[in-house]
């Protein structure tokens, strides 16, 4: 069973409207036993980072998704998603993360020539190799963020260019993060997040 967190940022509906057309058992759930006894999960967002957090803190689930990222369950972050996987960012303000993959949440610079938000279809280059950016390599997929990520290169799957390099996919071990909505990039987003299913169904972990 995939988990789609349900701590309220918007785009849940969405999420999961794409795995069940892709046939993928999956419910929205806030429920601790439900996230921790999931064969994968998928951590949605829309919105502010801190907002974010403090929804999830509310919940009680900051420790029941650090536990189930630790005992190995695949974990994939979407958009806000990703970026509350990090250290912390600035974004009104510092506020703190998860802290599952090091990095920092930082704003778009505004003196690049380009328009802040980055919102539309940008093309996704691999960095390194990997089965999930593989699918996306010089592919586009559909963005709408104001702040990225920074963090190491060895995180880093893929990027795309918007005056500077912004990480589009990064992954700690079983914890992936995309910048994109895979929900609204058509065919390559659900390859995607078909790619995201194998990794589960091949996963291997312990739930002590």
């Amino acid at each position: 069973m995939m988990i789609i967190i349900d701590y309220d940022t918007g785009n849940t509906r969405n999420v999961k409207n794409a795995l069940d057309f892709l046939g993928v058992e999956n419910r929205l759930s806030a429920d601790p036993a439900e996230i921790l006894n999931a064969d994968g999960l998928i951590l949605p967002g829309v919105g502010a980072f801190k907002k974010a957090m403090d929804s999830l803190n509310e919940r009680g689930l900051v420790p029941v998704i650090k536990q189930a990222a630790n005992a190995g369950i695949p974990m994939l972050g979407i958009c806000l998603g990703m970026q509350i996987l990090f250290d912390k960012s600035y974004e009104f303000g510092e506020s703190t993360g998860l802290g599952l993959i090091a990095g920092e949440v930082v704003p778009i610079p505004d003196n690049l020539g380009v328009k802040v938000p980055h919102m539309g279809w940008n093309q996704n280059r691999s960095q390194q190799a990997d089965p999930l950016a593989d699918e996306f390599n010089n592919q586009f997929s559909y963005f709408v963020h104001s702040y990225y990520v920074k963090t190491a290169p060895e995180n880093i799957l893929s990027a795309v260019n918007y005056g500077i390099q912004i990480p589009s996919i990064v992954r700690k071990d079983n914890v992936i993060g995309f910048q994109f909505h895979p929900e609204k990039s058509g065919e390559v987003g659900l390859n995607g997040l078909s790619k995201f299913k194998e990794m589960v169904e091949n996963a291997d972990y312990s739930r002590n």
